[in-house]
């Protein structure tokens, strides 16, 4: 495209998925435009703390990995879809470091810890907020290749033209731009959705599905859109970290879940709707325990982890959990945590092939606003692996379409 207005890509947000789409459009030579709806990087990447699945252990493989996501889905994912995402899984993890995320190691080898739904060890960390580091060195990356970014901008429509798309924008980098191809990576809303049906969220603000309705109204397929899910371990009490979702790494460690009799119910590591829907079910049969406020959820032992792993590993490992409770007045060493599942993810939305195409011609998508990777429940970490896999895909097929 040429002028002022045109570009080859336009990507719509700027999370894991919008900028690794922006940072490979720009290095297969295209130019390109990010269009935010706040601050580049504002996302709920940034609030991903546990870590990102990739087949690096001695003893894994991507083909058991495949297995994993299929089956924590319920084999509703298109497997071509998760073959491509646990494929590139180790390469996602060298782009990112090269680009200057630095993954937790013990002793010098990768630290790598097991998560619900996962046979073995796949969770690799970059300190307590994986997906907060993800985005510094994204971001970075993104101005460094040169890419245009408009802040505080929203996408008002979208139409399709002779040469490909002419998107109209509002805010403070309102007006029409044409682009020969265009990348959704708005995310899945789902932080709107809570708000409609009166439920709290984990997601950022911003995270609404405007982007998502606009593409199915021009004709976009969707596939299990209607889909979410919840996060386990979302904190009841203190009331100031209300939504707040304990990270899964804090069970992974040793954290065990007890009802009002103080009975264990449920795998702790087992898939995370598996662990939400034996919380829901615990507190709707009456085995709840009640906050001061009247809420109601059930335990989270965290003082197991020192339990298990000796006095100051908690401190150490979950610092920014530790940090956050103590703020509110309570210390998870000692005193045991409220908690109740809070909506967390859309499994489902766009459908996506495995050169991250919608159904709309020239039209990409990649990260939460798609549908078919996940199935109809997410294992924990994927969701950082899709927006860098299938966010990499998406800007370099964008560019070569618009080539």
């Amino acid at each position: 495209m040429s002028g002022d207005a045109g570009y080859d890509v336009v990507v719509v947000g700027s999370g894991g998925a919008g900028m690794s789409a922006a940072v490979e459009a720009r290095a297969a030579g295209a130019r390109v435009l990010v269009v935010t709806k706040s601050r580049l990087g504002a996302s709920n990447t940034g609030r991903a703390q546990g870590g990102i699945q990739a087949a690096m252990g001695d003893d894994d493989s991507w083909d058991d990995h495949y297995e994993d996501t299929l089956a924590a889905g319920h084999h509703h994912g298109d497997p071509a879809l998760v073959r491509h995402l646990t494929q590139h899984g180790p390469g996602a993890i060298a782009w990112l470091a090269e680009a200057g995320v630095e993954f937790s190691r013990d002793g010098g080898r990768l630290r790598i810890l097991r998560c619900g739904g996962a046979r073995r060890p796949r969770l690799l960390q970059a300190g307590e907020r994986t997906g907060a580091e993800m985005v510094k060195a994204l971001r970075a990356r993104v101005r460094g290749a040169g890419a245009d970014v408009r802040e505080s901008t929203s996408v008002a429509a979208m139409a399709p033209t002779a040469a490909g798309w002419r998107l109209r924008l509002e805010g403070d980098g309102a007006g029409a731009v044409d682009a020969g191809a265009v990348v959704l990576a708005a995310g899945g809303g789902l932080r709107g959705e809570a708000d409609r049906v009166g439920e709290a969220s984990t997601n950022h603000p911003d995270a609404t599905p405007e982007v998502l309705e606009m593409a199915v109204a021009l004709g976009a397929r969707a596939v299990h859109a209607d889909s979410w899910q919840r996060h386990p371990t979302g904190a009841v009490w203190p009331e100031a970290l209300s939504g707040y979702a304990l990270p899964e790494t804090t069970r992974g460690y040793g954290a065990t879940l007890h009802d009002a009799d103080g009975e264990r119910f449920v795998d702790e590591l087992a898939p995370r709707d598996v662990v939400a829907d034996a919380i829901i079910a615990a507190v709707a049969d009456g085995r709840g325990v009640e906050a001061p406020d009247g809420r109601r959820g059930v335990w989270l032992d965290t003082p197991a982890i020192d339990r298990a792993h000796g006095a100051g590993f908690t401190a150490a490992r979950l610092a920014y959990v530790t940090k956050r409770y103590a703020g509110a007045g309570l210390d998870i060493t000692r005193d045991r945590v409220l908690v109740y599942p809070v909506l967390h993810y859309r499994n489902g939305g766009l459908a996506i092939d495995g050169a991250a195409a919608t159904t709309l011609p020239g039209v990409y998508a990649a990260g939460e606003i798609t549908g078919g990777v996940h199935g109809t429940n997410r294992l924990m970490g994927n969701s950082l692996l899709d927006t860098v896999v299938f966010g990499r895909t998406a800007g370099r097929e964008a560019a070569a379409a618009a080539r």
